[in-house]
């Protein structure tokens, strides 16, 4: 099995599109992503109205002809903001998911190939964070470094380390048992060299699913650190503020909470369908 994994990571590219496109949630996960990237990208370009600039004549005002998503209680344009947003919220969910792929993915092969006290030290630091609910070791985290957008990268970026180290492990511990692995060690590779030479490409393809459901996790968490006043700090527009600043109107313009909180839900069905995809496709004993 462990075999069918190496090989499967060697499929041309050709019948990899073929199977990713007849995958029937994959293709639309990767669609709404590649709409949120290009909206972060080009967000300078596609804002209406400058995102922080307060309107005392506009406050509050439902969607119409010239706010096509209304505007909040400073009279600011809710799509400008969305758009921004955008942009600091998958910054911080891509650079925190970053974090936790490198540390986790270190930790996860070092565990996995050298086992002994390395695996059992490593594996219960792991459980430790594992042991605490994410969101509440994110505000923990948070409450000691103080607020900025470097500790909520970190912040993130060490809660979900634990997930990749456990996968990294699994994968390792799947194929550091085969001939490949075993003639390199017998021509003298040092460690190194057959970490990252020989295990870490063939354990890439349970990484690469991992990496994207996490980015979904990754959002959540900024947005709900925003939310609670931990996160990205206003007036400098994310998902998450937005949604806590709405909040406060929701009888009387709704629109301030629902439009922010359907972009965090698109993004994150998005992310989530281009993951159970990717497992789909790249797993081989769900093929």
């Amino acid at each position: 099995m462990a075999e069918a994994g190496a090989r499967a990571t060697r499929l041309p590219a050709q019948q990899w599109a073929r199977r990713f496109l007849r995958n029937r949630v994959a293709p639309v996960g990767l669609v709404v992503i590649a709409a949120a990237v290009a909206t972060a990208v080009a967000a300078p370009v596609l804002v209406p109205y400058d995102p922080m600039a307060m309107r005392t004549q506009a406050m509050l005002q439902g969607p119409s002809r010239a706010h096509v998503l209304g505007t909040d209680q400073f009279g600011r344009d809710i799509l400008s903001r969305i758009i921004i947003g955008a942009r600091v919220s998958l910054l911080v969910a891509v650079l925190s998911v970053a974090v936790a792929l490198a540390l986790g993915t270190t930790v996860g092969l070092l565990s996995g190939y050298l086992g002994r006290w390395v695996d059992g030290l490593a594996m219960r630091l792991m459980d430790i964070l594992f042991a605490f609910p994410a969101i509440l070791l994110a505000i923990a985290i948070m409450a000691v470094a103080g607020t900025s957008m470097r500790n909520l990268i970190l912040a993130i970026g060490i809660v979900y380390t634990p997930q990749f180290a456990r996968v990294a492990r699994a994968a390792t511990l799947s194929v550091k048992h085969l001939e490949f692995v075993e003639a390199a060690q017998a021509l003298g590779a040092g460690t190194g060299r057959v970490l990252g030479r020989h295990l870490l490409p063939n354990i890439m393809a349970a990484i690469i699913v991992q990496v994207s459901l996490s980015l979904s996790l990754a959002i959540l968490s900024e947005s709900a650190l925003s939310f609670l006043g931990l996160g990205t700090q206003p007036p400098t527009p994310s998902w998450g503020n937005m949604l806590s600043e709405g909040r406060q109107f929701m009888e009387i313009a709704p629109w301030n909470a629902v439009f922010p909180g359907a972009a965090i839900m698109l993004v994150v069905l998005g992310f989530n369908l281009l993951g159970d995809g990717l497992r789909d496709l790249l797993d081989p004993r769900l093929r």
